[in-house]
């Protein structure tokens, strides 16, 4: 399935250099997922208490963007530059589905989304990153399959935060934009379990 993840190895090799500079200036890759996670929470409590400034949405695909550099920098200052650790394990998978929560739930305050749409857009994307994240548990690759992925996530949100901030209102059509994302992002939480299980040999019971 197509996702804009598919893109990452591409981005790391631009980054790696950044990563390079930050391993030697010694921030480790923890502190580049804390910051990144603070930045997320102090950007959404932003939004969510703008009131009528539409504007500030401008600032969000400008942020999805370096959200992914700040996550590819701590990957990589993980895997090449010998800073896994398990505390880093917990502080990655759950400081996405913190940001990403953080990040989405301002659209609640936009008309036609609401609580319902975008709670569930929120829910479902924590059930999806639980999805590729149980992969190891089971002898299993951690599971990053597509659609609506965090990547393809970052991108609709990002464009979305474009569109408030260069239009005084969004068309009642809009409403299904959100039920889609989750329709997709079901898609996605199937093939991420389907992959995991399909890749290892289960015992029979």
């Amino acid at each position: 399935m197509v996702s804009i993840y598919q893109l990452k190895p591409r981005f790391q090799s631009l980054l790696r250099p950044v990563a390079r500079y930050c391993a030697g200036a010694g921030i480790t890759a923890n502190s580049v997922t804390l910051t990144a996670m603070l930045i997320s929470l102090a950007l959404g409590a932003m939004l969510g208490a703008a009131g009528g400034q539409r504007a500030l949405f401008f600032l969000l695909p400008l942020w999805m963007f370096l959200r992914m550099a700040f996550n590819a920098i701590d990957g990589m200052l993980a895997r090449e530059f010998g800073q896994k650790s398990a505390l880093g394990a917990y502080l990655n998978e759950l400081s996405d589905v913190i940001s990403d929560a953080a990040l989405y739930l301002p659209f609640v305050t936009i008309t036609p989304f609401g609580w319902s749409s975008v709670g569930a857009v929120v829910f479902f994307s924590a059930v999806s990153e639980m999805a590729g994240a149980l992969g190891p548990m089971i002898g299993a690759e951690r599971r990053y399959d597509g659609p609506m992925g965090k990547s393809d996530r970052a991108f609709v949100f990002g464009a979305l935060g474009l569109w408030v901030g260069l239009t005084p209102g969004l068309p009642d059509w809009a409403f299904w934009i959100m039920p889609a994302i989750v329709l997709a992002i079901v898609v996605n939480i199937f093939n991420r379990i389907r992959g995991g299980v399909a890749s290892i040999h289960l015992p029979s019971n």
